[in-house]
């Protein structure tokens, strides 16, 4: 697998879940692009307690993230964070921003922007 995106939602029942933590533990060693969806951030985070990066989560989140996993450098005001490896967004339609911005890192903007166009959605490209 070469990118991974974690989908956000209800994650407190599910970060107490061992089965989906260590899963996701073992893909962050392999994969190339971990990629986090809203609260998706607090699943990886979780399974990856060595994580420290930029990211961040759904603004009424962020400051539960913070307190949960200071080793973090949790940014708001940003749609999407692009650490390499790690790649996270704010909420569902940052998200899709973020998901934009993947294909064109790993393929093209002309294919980023063809996507948004076909979708009949308008990408919005951090600054």
């Amino acid at each position: 697998m070469d990118v991974l995106i974690i989908s956000g939602g209800v994650h407190t029942s599910e970060m107490k879940n061992k089965t989906v933590a260590n899963w996701i533990e073992r893909q962050a060693e392999s994969v190339e692009v971990m990629a986090t969806v809203c609260t998706g951030v607090f699943l990886l985070a979780n399974a990856v307690q060595s994580l420290s990066c930029k990211v961040t989560t759904h603004w009424e989140d962020i400051p539960e993230l913070r307190r949960l996993f200071g080793q973090l450098d949790v940014l708001e005001g940003v749609r999407w964070v692009d650490e390499g490896g790690i790649v996270s967004s704010g909420g569902i339609s940052a998200g899709i921003d973020m998901s934009l911005h993947l294909v064109s890192r790993l393929h093209s903007d002309k294919l980023a922007e063809k996507t948004a166009r076909q979708m009949e959605f308008t990408w919005t490209k951090n600054v």
